[in-house]
């Protein structure tokens, strides 16, 4: 029989639970949980838990914070799995609970996909919750507020785990490289936009991190010691191309600037083709959306006021269901952006205003629009000649507005694309009316 290698020793474990933190200190992310001075970290530390839920997708560290308790606890630890037992082991365990609290001794039981459970099996918990003979620690994947009995989850309090970061991630794939509890014992050769690039394909799930890292090794070694990993490595193991993208770098706005430029240019393919480009390697939709929904009112404006009502809803959409799904809606306002007729009046118009409103800080609102709301305002003539546009029959007035030295200032001017010439018009008449008033 072959006698295994140290590498292959050292990959039977798989490289999450070999590098899982062993306390808070090498904990990664949930920092709004577990960052100085907040509410859970001071209660592992005082060895003051109470049942709670911990609630989030794979992969954020809800097993982790358990093993951490069960390592910093002096009470008796019960890791329980929801996957595997039923009525009679849930009794056996409640009674095990019950003869520690006879002898003043805490237990804490763990259940590991709590959601898992029916609702018989939670309400055997229930009791023993109830008097202080066990503190229910469950993780969860899905909503606790559908999942789990009310009388049970009015329990416990709900924390809430969310998506690692890139750069918590990153900061995992670092020391897994580094750690002799992950591959520090091999001389590892990759490149950081590499890391970079299996930190994004994650998603936000430090164990598809490190088992995508591990896969990469695994298939990348040269010798006993020594790995060389390439992107060609990379793509066959993750199935993607071309990957290595930095959304903090030069590439991440190159092709944000291409999108909004070919949308600006009219040119939908060019368009969706630099859409699918960022998506596909692993720009976050929503920020997409957002330098979309910008586009809509600075490229198009009241040309077409519908773009940013599309925008919007598409940025909901993003947000709502998330990548694959929302690219789709992503193209339907990218193509829409491209294809509507364009202004930049609204842009123009803010640029040229904020430049005065800069310069000349100091000038004081009209005495005529400002609300006179005591006694001394009234008598400082605060709103006095003050014209009620609604109780005349144009619904309009020649009220002055702006200061005295911007009087004749114009910044809003329309053009004549798409449905702005119907505002074009409507402005034409109205300076056209305040015109023959002043006469």
């Amino acid at each position: 029989m072959e006698q295994m290698s140290i590498f292959d020793r050292k990959m039977s474990v798989p490289i999450a639970e070999r590098l899982r933190p062993a306390d808070l200190n090498e904990y990664v992310g949930q920092s709004h949980l577990v960052g100085e001075g907040k509410i859970l970290r001071q209660l592992i530390e005082s060895d003051n838990i109470s049942s709670m839920i911990f609630w989030g997708p794979p992969g954020v560290g809800k097993t982790t914070l358990a093993r951490i308790i069960a390592g910093a606890t002096k009470a008796e630890f019960i890791d329980f799995s929801a996957v595997t037992s039923g009525i009679k082991e849930i009794r056996n365990v409640m009674q095990q609970a019950e003869n520690n609290r006879r002898f003043g001794e805490k237990t804490i039981v763990f259940v590991d996909e709590i959601h898992r459970f029916n609702k018989a099996q939670q309400d055997a918990f229930l009791p023993f919750v109830e008097k202080g003979s066990i503190i229910l620690i469950g993780a969860t994947t899905e909503n606790p507020s559908f999942e789990i009995n009310g009388a049970l989850l009015s329990r416990c309090k709900v924390f809430v785990l969310q998506p690692l970061s890139e750069d918590d991630i990153y900061k995992l794939l670092v020391r897994a490289i580094h750690d002799k509890r992950g591959f520090g014992s091999f001389k590892i050769h990759i490149e950081e936009d590499i890391i970079r690039a299996i930190a994004l394909f994650a998603g936000g799930d430090a164990r598809t991190a490190l088992s995508t890292l591990e896969m990469i090794i695994i298939n990348s070694r040269t010798s006993d010691t020594e790995v060389t990993v390439t992107k060609e490595i990379f793509e066959q193991c993750t199935s993607r191309k071309s990957l290595l993208y930095d959304k903090k770098g030069e590439e991440h706005y190159n092709l944000i600037s291409a999108l909004h430029k070919s949308m600006r240019n009219s040119d939908p393919d060019a368009a969706v083709y630099w859409l699918a480009r960022m998506l596909e390697s692993g720009e976050d939709p929503l920020y997409i959306a957002r330098r979309v929904t910008r586009f809509a009112a600075e490229d198009i404006g009241l040309a077409d006021p519908r773009a940013l009502e599309i925008a919007v809803a598409a940025y909901q959409a993003c947000h709502f269901i998330g990548m694959p799904e929302c690219s789709v809606h992503l193209t339907e306002a990218v193509v829409y952006m491209s294809m509507v007729p364009k202004s930049n009046s609204i842009y123009v118009a803010y640029e040229e205003a904020k430049k005065d409103a800069l310069t000349q800080l100091a000038e004081p609102v009209p005495l005529v629009i400002r609300n006179g709301v005591t006694s001394l305002m009234r008598e400082l003539d605060y709103g006095k000649d003050y014209q009620y546009a609604h109780d005349t029959a144009e619904k309009l007035t020649d009220m002055q507005c702006l200061p005295d030295s911007l009087t004749d200032r114009e910044y809003y001017r329309p053009t004549e694309q798409g449905l702005e010439v119907r505002f074009k018009n409507r402005l034409k008449e109205i300076k056209d009316w305040k015109k023959q008033r002043k006469k």
